[in-house]
């Protein structure tokens, strides 16, 4: 392992070298501690991400794991997503009236964490009810994007990935419902991976929809390296994943994202990743990606069919914040007057809010159970368009735009829709960093009536150096061939000079 000369030295040094110098006693927990706890110092105020931290308990772990050098992930620091009970901690979800929610005990997940000798050093902030892909909330407040304040790390698990690209932590553990691992990742320019629904499941998370059996957030992981992720899957004992000879994986590419064009530099991230690909021998070719807007459609009207109500019913009768009541309102709407309402907004020029509002709405359970239908028949057609295209893994755009200001989450949460259909299928899906945004790629949308777009003009505007990253899809237990092909991408963009791995 390099001499870690700083603090911040420790964010290129890879997990795999941390636990190997732990065990070894060539580095100590202490000093890991003392690592991370300088960086959290000098970056707190700026990003205000980890919220919960656990000072005490830490310390007795790191003390423990000097005196017993052991396990998988030992001296590996973790940040963990507020909807996972920590020992001592609250889960708040960002709602003040859960501030005295003390989990009285590890969830299974932190547990096996914990196990493998990481030291787990708090909570990191979410959305209010992760209800948003901006991370703020009235209890703990904004958390800032790493490298521009003006910015939102993304959401739900922005915390977390504000504390990994900060250099504040090693790994962070989020969950992912709507792309909540995927699109902060690529906003803070880190890798985020959430496997198969089988593999980790929910991991023991907080639930807000617990009456919500057909799709379901899953745990997962984030890191600033794929090798990171991969080495978190092994610890865990539910995924090895060998570098391979990833040549032998047909990789299908496109550039679909909904009804918001993706930014120029998210096109060209997706278009440079390919001809990489394609450079290192893998077998690569465009396809369509309709088929994935379609999923993402009917995914977002299975979530959000119940018009918001079990969401709303852990704000215990306060008032949500403006954004989350925005989004909330807008779901309870009776399919009555929503096409009433969608014929208005489509009149005013809000074109892509009337698409939603058409989509989305309360549902019978009839017409529930007609959803579920229709996602088993998106889903054999997904098969089919692999087996006839002869793919193995999609590489396409993890979100339209680069990271958000903060402020247009509500009317911008359709552009994170690329992730939507691995949500929707429990597909293994990860986020990897390519490049950051040009100079000259800020200002390519025309004007426009329409607010959504309007506010994606917005994000492009003053964009230029920020992350972007391109998102990939696998088969159902394809976890291996997913980290093997973000493990060749990242390797090919340090190649060439564009990783968004930023030093704070």
């Amino acid at each position: 392992m390099p001499a870690v000369e700083s603090p911040y030295a420790l964010n290129d040094v890879p997990l795999r070298d941390v636990v190997s110098n732990v065990l070894s006693g060539t580095l100590s927990p202490q000093a890991i501690l003392a690592a991370y706890q300088e960086v959290h110092r000098a970056t707190h105020q700026r990003i205000n991400a980890l919220v919960q931290p656990s000072d005490s308990r830490v310390f007795l772990d790191a003390q423990r794991l000097t005196r017993m050098p052991q396990g998988a992930l030992a001296g590996v620091t973790v940040s963990v997503k507020d909807c996972f009970a920590v020992e001592g901690l609250a889960t708040t979800l960002g709602v003040p009236l859960r501030v005295g929610a003390v989990d009285e005990s590890d969830c299974s997940l932190v547990s096996r964490l914990r196990m493998l000798g990481a030291l787990v050093v708090g909570k990191s902030n979410v959305p209010q009810l992760m209800y948003l892909h901006e991370t703020s909330n009235p209890l703990w407040g904004q958390t800032n994007h790493p490298f521009d304040s003006r910015r939102s790390p993304g959401g739900s698990s922005g915390g977390d990935a504000a504390l990994v690209a900060a250099g504040v932590v090693m790994l962070g553990i989020g969950n992912d419902l709507l792309g909540s691992i995927r699109q902060p990742a690529h906003a803070c320019g880190i890798a985020g991976f959430v496997p198969s629904d089988t593999i980790l499941g929910s991991g023991d998370a907080f639930n807000t929809m617990p009456s919500q059996m057909v799709v379901r957030a899953r745990a997962g992981f984030l890191a600033r390296r794929v090798d990171d992720l991969a080495m978190a899957m092994e610890s865990l004992a539910v995924c090895r994943s060998e570098p391979s000879a990833a040549e032998k994986i047909r990789v299908g590419w496109w550039l679909d994202s909904g009804p918001i064009q993706p930014s120029p530099a998210v096109s060209r991230a997706v278009e440079e990743a390919s001809m990489r690909l394609s450079m290192s021998g893998v077998d690569i070719k465009r396809i369509s990606g309709h088929l994935s807007i379609d999923a993402a459609w009917l995914h977002l009207a299975i979530v959000a069919a119940d018009g918001g109500r079990e969401v709303r019913q852990w704000l215990q009768n306060s008032r949500p914040m403006r954004d989350v009541e925005r989004l909330l309102r807008l779901a309870a709407l009776p399919r009555s007057v929503r096409h009433t309402v969608a014929q208005l907004a489509k009149w005013t020029g809000r074109s892509i809010e009337a698409e939603a509002l058409r989509a989305t709405g309360i549902r019978t359970d009839d017409e529930f159970m007609e959803l579920v239908k229709r996602r088993e028949l998106i889903r054999a057609q997904w098969q089919s368009m692999l087996s006839e295209q002869r793919c193995d893994v999609i590489l396409c755009p993890v979100s339209a735009l680069p990271a958000m200001p903060h402020g247009l989450a509500s009317k911008l949460l359709l552009a994170a829709m690329p992730c939507f259909a691995a949500n929707l299928l429990g597909l293994p899906c990860g986020t990897v960093p390519v490049s950051i945004v040009g100079q000259e790629e800020q200002y390519s949308r025309g004007a426009s009536w329409d607010p959504v777009r309007q506010a994606a003009i917005k994000t492009d505007f003053g964009s230029s150096g920020l992350p972007v990253g391109v998102q990939v899809i696998g088969r159902p237990g394809g976890d291996i061939e997913v980290l093997d092909v973000m493990r060749r991408i990242e390797r090919y963009s340090a190649e060439y000079g564009k990783s968004s791995h930023r030093r704070v």
